[in-house]
Parts: C-alpha cells; sequence; structure tokens
C-alpha cells in the first residue's frame, strides 16, 4: 500500500511516518511545504498523479491561529483550498484522504463535551478555514476520513516544550487556567487514524485523549511528572490577550469512535506520563 503524508515534518507527520515506518507492505511518500504545495492544484494534480497513492494522509496546515488572523488569505490557501485539491486529485485515481481538522471549528462557549453531531460555529479565521477545509474534503472525496482533535503534542515544538523550557529560565509562571480542553498525544492520534484507514471507517471523527484539564492543570502535571520545582499559578485569558480568540471549553468527546470501532486512547495523563520519560 502507497500512502502519501503532506506536512510530514510536523508532529503528526512524524508520528504517523514512524508507526507506519513499522509496518510491512507500506511505502510512504514524505512531503514537506517544499516538496509539495497544496495550494496550488496543477501541482497536486502532477503528483498524484505520477505517484498514485492509495492514501493521502493531509497533516500540512497553517496551525498558528494568530498569523491566520492576519494572513487571511494565506489561511484559506492552506487549510481550505488545500485540502480540496488534494481530495479531488485522490478521487480521480481512486484513492482514500485523511483530513486532519481542529476543536476550533466550534464556538468554544459550551461547557458540555462536544460530539461530531454538534452544531460547529468557528470564532477565528484559523477554525473558520479548517471547517471549510472539512466541507470540501467531504464534497469532493466519498472515501475520505475527516478527524478532530486538539492540543496536540508530540515530535517537535509544542507547549510541553515550551514550558519545560521556561522552568528553566523562570521561577515563576502564570499560565491560564480558565480554558479546557484535552491534551493529545500524536502517538494516539496517529494509532487511530491507522485503525480507521485499516477498517474502511470512512466519515467524521473526534480523536483527543480522554479526560480534560485547564492549560494551568496540564503545566502543573508536566511539572511534577519531571520534578521541575518552578512555581506555577493560575491566571485568566484575560492577562493575555491575543490576535485569535481562545475557546473558553472545548473537550472533546470521541462519540463516533466509541459507536463504530471504539475508542482506543488513553487519558491524558497516561499518554504525557509516556512522553515525558
Amino acid at each position: 500500500m502507497k500512502i502519501l503524508i503532506t506536512g510530514a515534518n510536523g508532529q503528526l507527520g512524524r508520528e504517523l511516518s514512524k508507526q507506519y515506518g513499522e509496518i510491512k507492505g507500506i511505502d510512504l511518500i514524505l512531503t514537506g511545504k517544499l516538496d509539495l504545495d497544496i495550494s496550488n492544484l496543477n501541482q497536486v494534480y502532477s503528483f498524484v498523479n505520477e505517484n498514485k497513492p492509495d492514501i493521502i494522509i493531509n497533516c500540512a496546515a497553517l496551525t498558528a491561529v494568530d498569523v491566520c488572523e492576519s494572513q487571511i488569505e494565506m489561511a484559506y490557501k492552506i487549510n481550505t483550498i488545500g485540502p480540496k485539491n488534494l481530495a479531488i486529485a485522490a478521487n480521480q485515481i481512486g484513492a482514500e484522504i485523511v483530513q486532519v481538522s481542529t476543536d476550533y471549528v466550534f464556538g468554544g462557549n459550551i461547557d458540555k463535551s462536544l460530539t461530531e453531531f454538534d452544531c460547529v460555529n468557528p470564532q477565528t479565521v484559523y477554525g473558520k478555514t479548517k471547517l471549510e477545509g472539512e466541507i470540501l474534503v467531504k464534497n469532493h472525496n466519498p472515501k475520505h476520513y475527516i478527524v478532530r482533535t486538539a492540543w496536540l503534542y508530540g515530535d517537535g515544538n509544542n507547549f510541553v516544550k515550551t514550558m519545560i523550557n521556561l522552568s528553566k529560565t523562570n521561577k515563576t509562571l502564570k499560565v491560564v487556567n480558565d480554558q479546557k480542553g484535552t491534551p493529545t498525544s500524536t502517538v494516539d492520534l496517529a494509532r487511530v487514524i491507522i485503525k480507521l484507514i485499516d477498517d474502511k471507517n470512512y466519515g467524521l471523527f473526534h480523536c483527543t485523549c480522554k479526560g480534560d484539564c485547564t492549560w494551568y492543570d496540564f503545566t502543573k502535571e508536566i511539572f511534577r511528572l519531571k520534578g521541575i520545582e518552578t512555581e506555577v499559578f493560575p491566571c485568566t485569558t484575560d492577562e493575555f490577550p491575543r490576535p485569535a480568540k481562545r475557546p473558553e471549553y472545548s473537550v472533546l468527546r470521541n462519540y463516533m469512535l466509541e459507536l463504530t470501532t471504539g475508542d482506543i486512547t488513553r487519558t491524558w495523563q497516561q499518554a504525557i506520563k509516556e512522553y515525558l520519560k
């Protein structure tokens, strides 16, 4: 089986490459933004028709939510047009497509675990562009897996590494305590994506680790596990104003996984403990 992974240099791309690299009979095609401009329709058509993958996993995205607010055209090109191009090209050769999406498609102001059947209401350019990407993938390729995740960390730059680095030069830190979500390991997300593909379980899915916490709670657990003595104090979102609005509550429930193939994700506490070893 031949699999094309776009955005292969990102956290999820690296983890998928690692897990698929351990499976016999898998031929991986790994691309970064310098290898394939997914927003260029002709380039995508040419690349896909030349390589003829059985599956395209699109990990390429502009995930810098504040940058999206000022670079709107770039955000639409990468997060919306890119997935559309890949979906059409995949459909032309009978290939499947995986589109990775986000909790930012929701409004973030409803205090309940969100399922795939809840109404979307993006409040940021990032959320809007990712939602439009979902819609276009769904419309242009029936063999689709759309997987929403949140608070992702893995091999690369992420919140976990940022907080550990900050602890090296700060005796105290203030961390937001009024945003709640679920830290999610790329290990768990990659496992679920591979299982969905193996089961041919097309559709829309949420995939985060189990449980929920605030960024403050998450930081406290990271420091506890690492034995870091930097003192952490809770603060509000308003104390750190940013261009893009952050969701107050974006806990996703893996409801479609529960109803179909089963939810194989770990708790966020189990996942971060393994990651920090």
